[in-house]
């Protein structure tokens, strides 16, 4: 990996980490670091919490969702390709084929305790959650989701919640013994604009990167479907990516956003941006 140091403004009340990238997606916060992809310009970046970046090389690939298994092997999602990579800190090899099964683009990924991969296809009707285990097979465990993109799980590792931005809801999976993804419920609905990256924390938020209403929120569910907003970071005129929870006692919000919400128009240029908060409640689950 190569490393760079970046600077950038922002908006007034957050911390301004780096720029210098071309489309941010699938922050996570692993040992120390903040790993995010970025899709179109083939590359995963980490930056520490000064903003020093450093990137991994991807050429050939749009990366996308990432994510860690239990033996420290960094997974990234590969959209376009709809491939699973596998990175061991030398090299990166393609670990599981989902063109067959996937019938879209794949997009964010969470990977739970056990090493078992959730991997979204952004069918705008009809999209699929795959699941792929720790022997790389691939499995279709939820169906008929509009636009699925951010995936947490819950600390106790018995439910999954998946962002529907098409649907602008958010919505819940129990997670069954073998991994599969039972009792489908609505956790938030009728959200102030298509959900993308999402994260938890441990008082049940859900912090969602509202890409169309430039801001992230925190949502509370409330029962009957309808979550309730209890916290909105505005981003100007930006357009709210995603975002996770870490840093020290996992109290910083990482935020990436970009100038355009559809990232084909950002081809060869380097608009996107990491922001960071300190908020009140910790990251808890996973990522």
């Amino acid at each position: 990996m190569r490393s760079t140091t970046a600077t950038t403004e922002g908006p007034a009340g957050l911390t301004p980490l780096a720029t210098g990238f071309c489309f941010g997606e699938g922050p996570r916060w692993f040992e120390g670091l903040l790993w995010f992809s970025d899709m179109l310009g083939e590359a995963v970046h980490t930056a520490d919490m000064s903003g020093s970046l450093t990137t991994l090389p991807l050429p050939g690939h749009s990366p996308s969702g990432l994510g860690f298994r239990p033996d420290g092997s960094l997974l990234i999602v590969s959209a376009e390709r709809r491939q699973l990579l596998r990175y061991d800190g030398d090299t990166v090899e393609s670990i599981a084929d989902l063109g067959h099964t996937a019938p879209a683009d794949l997009a964010d990924m969470v990977v739970d305790h056990r090493g078992r991969a959730y991997i979204g296809s952004q069918a705008y009707q009809g999209g699929v959650i795959l699941r792929v285990d720790p022997d790389d097979r691939v499995r279709v465990v939820a169906e008929d989701l509009d636009f699925p993109d951010g995936m947490a799980i819950t600390a106790d590792q018995q439910s999954l919640i998946v962002a529907e931005s098409i649907g602008r809801r958010l919505s819940a999976f129990t997670i069954g013994e073998e991994g599969e993804l039972l009792d489908r419920r609505v956790f938030a609905d009728g959200l102030d604009g298509p959900p993308d990256g999402i994260c938890l924390d441990a008082g049940g938020g859900v912090w969602t990167a509202m890409t169309l209403a430039h801001r992230f929120e925190r949502i509370e569910a409330v029962g009957g479907g309808k979550g309730r907003v209890t916290h909105r970071i505005d981003i100007g005129d930006r357009v709210a990516i995603a975002c996770t929870l870490g840093g020290p006692a996992r109290r910083t919000l990482f935020m990436l956003s970009s100038t355009e919400v559809y990232p084909r128009r950002l081809i060869g240029t380097r608009l996107s941006r990491l922001d960071a908060v300190i908020v009140d409640t910790p990251g808890a689950g996973l990522p």
